[in-house]
């Protein structure tokens, strides 16, 4: 399951977010390093395709995508050189496949901290930068000296001197215009700032009609890292006391009688979601409806595989059908009456909102 980690710094809202994103019982407390070792849930892909599906099927089950979701202790200024939870606190950041910025955006007397969410935004991409900087450094005085016995280094010595370049100047590599060749070349390294990004910013209960307002401002200090990062605002302290509400009409009831839709919270999930390139195809039956989760570009054989490595070993076709299409002729069955379900091979490549059946022999 993909990972995602909350990165902020103390009282910006992480413990907050995580308990809405997931249901879990993360101490929320107004002083810093409450988070002291990761806490780890799971939180569901919401999908309207997929309950529309189940009701079509008149599915028993209906099973949505999920990610996992880490709340990682408050980062201080100095994290880089040990300063907070320091190198506790890079290792654990280090582990999760993308990165979720939450940025405080609100003040409080009772909560210590800096309410400017650039300023927040300012220490975290700092730090991070810091921390890949002294990585790169690292592996680049080592690719430098091997590169004159072994030419095959070239691509990753130029990669290397790009990222130092950029770095050295504290800026992250998400926002450095660096060439997917180079980006590619450096994954290897786990670096902090090689990945696309997602920044809440977090607003206050007093706060909500400005909303619009401090995510374009976060948005503009974006301005140069195109669509590796997206910003959302939100209350999170209100969206966490909604998604505790257990009934659907009671939590949509209170959401909109503040003016906040169906909430920013699913909107947070499905961006957290595509952020890595994540895509979902859908399988149905009256035994179960469920969302399968494949990256962007991926092949028939290889969705099969999220269900069952056999099934992509014994890979023999797949019939498959947009979820649109399926709802309005009304059942898999029908579909398959009037000759809708197309047969696709090993080199169909699928698209988001399919509505795929294998057939396979092991």
């Amino acid at each position: 399951m993909e990972r995602f980690g909350l990165v902020g710094l103390p009282n910006a809202g992480k413990s907050s977010l995580y308990n809405a994103l997931t249901g879990g019982g993360a101490l929320a407390a107004p002083y810093a390093f409450a988070t002291k070792d990761p806490n780890i849930g799971v939180a569901k892909v919401p999908d309207e395709r997929l309950e529309r599906l189940a009701a079509m099927s008149s599915s028993k089950n209906t099973i949505h995508a999920a990610v996992e979701v880490v709340d990682i202790g408050g980062l201080v200024e100095g994290a880089s050189k040990g300063e907070g939870l320091g190198n506790k606190f890079l290792a654990n950041i280090r582990e999760v496949d993308a990165i979720v910025f939450v940025l405080r955006a609100f003040a409080d007397d009772d909560v210590p901290g800096p309410s400017d969410p650039l300023e927040h935004l300012r220490v975290v991409e700092l730090e991070l930068a810091l921390a890949d900087l002294e990585t790169v450094e690292k592996r680049l005085a080592a690719v430098e000296r091997q590169s004159k016995l072994d030419k095959s280094l070239g691509d990753e010595l130029d990669a290397l001197r790009a990222a130092e370049a950029a770095l050295s100047d504290g800026r992250p590599l998400y926002r450095a215009g660096l060439s997917p060749a180079h980006r590619e070349t450096l994954a290897p390294h786990f670096l902090l700032t090689n990945r696309r990004v997602l920044a809440v910013v977090n607003v206050g209960e007093n706060e909500l009609d400005g909303i619009a307002e401090a995510e374009a401002r976060v948005a503009a200090e974006f301005n140069d890292a195109g669509d590796n990062v997206e910003v959302i605002g939100m209350c999170v302290q209100l969206e966490a006391e909604a998604a505790a509400i257990s009934d659907p009409a009671e939590r949509a009831e209170m959401l909109e009688g503040f003016g906040l839709g169906e909430g920013a919270l699913f909107r947070m999930v499905r961006s957290s979601y595509h952020l890595l390139g994540l895509r979902t195809y859908f399988t149905t039956g009256e035994k179960e409806s469920r969302a399968w989760t494949f990256y962007e570009g991926s092949t028939a054989p290889v969705c099969a595989g999220r269900i069952h490595s056999d099934f992509q070993r014994g890979f023999i076709r797949a019939e498959v059908i947009a979820w649109d299409e399926l709802l309005e002729l009304g059942s898999w069955n029908a579909a398959k009456d009037v000759g809708r379900l197309r047969v696709e091979g090993k080199d169909y490549v699928a698209r988001d909102g399919d509505v795929m059946e294998f057939r396979f022999n092991v």
